[in-house]
């Protein structure tokens, strides 16, 4: 039975050891971000207003397909994956 006089020996989480101090911060050249109603991409600008270009951003598209060998079982179920960038 325990009561509520008991005392816990602190344990280190187990994660603390892979810690590490966060690296060098950079500024960044835009100080708003908002949204462009007809393209629907953000719109970067700096302290005057004017637009910043933050660098070109590629796409992806992935695919999933379901696979099944053994239509009595669910355990021979598989899948494929696959992914575009450009």
């Amino acid at each position: 039975m325990t009561t509520t006089t008991e005392r816990f020996t602190a344990i280190r989480p187990w994660g603390a050891d892979r810690l590490a101090p966060y690296p060098t911060t950079v500024r960044l050249p835009h100080v708003s971000v908002t949204i462009d109603p007809d393209t629907q991409l953000g719109v970067f600008r700096d302290r005057t207003g004017h637009v910043v270009e933050m660098g070109k951003h590629g796409t992806s598209k992935g695919t999933e397909t379901s696979t099944t060998t053994n239509s009595d079982s669910a355990n021979d179920q598989g899948h494929d994956q696959d992914s575009q960038q450009d």
